[in-house]
């Protein structure tokens, strides 16, 4: 109990402090929200996933990351059209629902939640910062899956009638996180210590900024949505994103044979709410925009409780 305890207070609350923040600020001072995801997208997640990327030590099982986290998406987007065909939903509505239930929010979310969780005395064998970069990494490479594939297959799958593979390829390749990850292996093959450079310091500023700046526009990012409890389909997207998701991701675990503090993390990183991108993408391809947006205000609000659970679960189970 008194681990579950401190997971809440040190990695679960901390979190949503400065999301309810940024929901905060908002609220009294409008703030650009594009501007921000901008600032995020382009300059903080780019940042963060370099720095971790060029120091952990690459191996064969973060390629292995890659391939579960893609089996895990496509397995998510089954259930979703699964799920969404046996309640009739209308295929508007479906399509946002397979999206909620396969997109996660690996970027604001995701990475804030390994970082607290990972620099947790219980979870890094008191100080451990190998720790923190195994866990880091997978987050990174779970984030790179969940970009590539929300912006692409995403965009089709809301209906974007004007979505080409040409015009795909295009939105994957405007992705500056792709480049970051792709310089920052080039970069471990050169006999050179960049992190003695300049440049180094800039980016582990950058690369610290994230959480905060990250959690915050998630903030103001809810901050314009409403709740509207009359729609029953985002509390069943939620339980299949929040309880499903993570249940599927224990099993796969289980079957790809990972342990330790890999294991924990994958099974951690399975666990967060839908992505803010796919309330943006149904606007973009005229989907059911007031699903897209529910499912991900109440699956944001209700990860508050199921986190918790599924770090405190991931510490007894690996």
């Amino acid at each position: 109990m008194e681990i579950f305890v401190g997971i809440i207070l040190h990695s679960i609350i901390p979190i949503f402090i400065l999301i309810f923040l940024g929901y905060i600020i908002d609220k009294k001072i409008t703030l650009d929200v594009k501007t921000l995801t901008k600032l995020n997208f382009f300059i903080f997640v780019p940042a963060f996933s370099f720095v971790n990327i060029y120091s952990t030590e690459i191996s064969i099982d973060l390629l292995r990351v890659i391939m579960l986290t893609i089996v895990l998406l496509i397995i998510n987007y089954m259930i979703g059209m699964s799920i969404g065909r046996l309640m009739r939903i209308p295929v508007k509505t479906r399509k946002a629902f397979e999206n909620s239930v396969m997109f996660t929010n690996s970027g604001n979310i995701g990475l804030s939640l390994m970082t607290l969780v990972f620099t947790n005395p219980q979870f890094n064998d008191n100080g451990n910062p190998l720790f923190l970069e195994i866990a880091l990494s997978v987050q990174v490479m779970t984030l790179l899956v969940q970009n590539l594939t929300t912006n692409t297959v995403g965009f089709i799958n809301s209906g974007g009638e004007g979505m080409t593979l040409k015009k795909g390829v295009v939105q994957v390749l405007k992705m500056p996180t792709i480049y970051a990850i792709a310089l920052a292996v080039l970069l471990k093959l050169v006999p050179i210590d960049f992190t003695l450079s300049p440049m180094w310091p800039s980016l582990v500023f950058l690369r610290n900024g994230l959480i905060a700046v990250g959690l915050l526009t998630l903030g103001v990012q809810l901050s314009g949505s409403k709740i509207n409890l009359k729609m029953y389909t985002p509390y069943v997207s939620t339980f299949c994103r929040l309880i499903i998701g993570p249940a599927i991701a224990f099993v796969l675990i289980k079957l790809f044979g990972f342990e330790g503090v890999m294991a924990q993390a994958i099974l951690i990183a399975s666990s967060t709410p839908s992505a803010i991108n796919t309330s943006l993408i149904a606007v973009e391809t005229d989907g059911d925009k007031d699903f897209a947006v529910q499912a991900v205000m109440i699956s944001t609000l209700l990860s508050a409780f199921t986190l918790s659970t599924v770090v405190y679960l991931a510490y007894y189970l690996f």
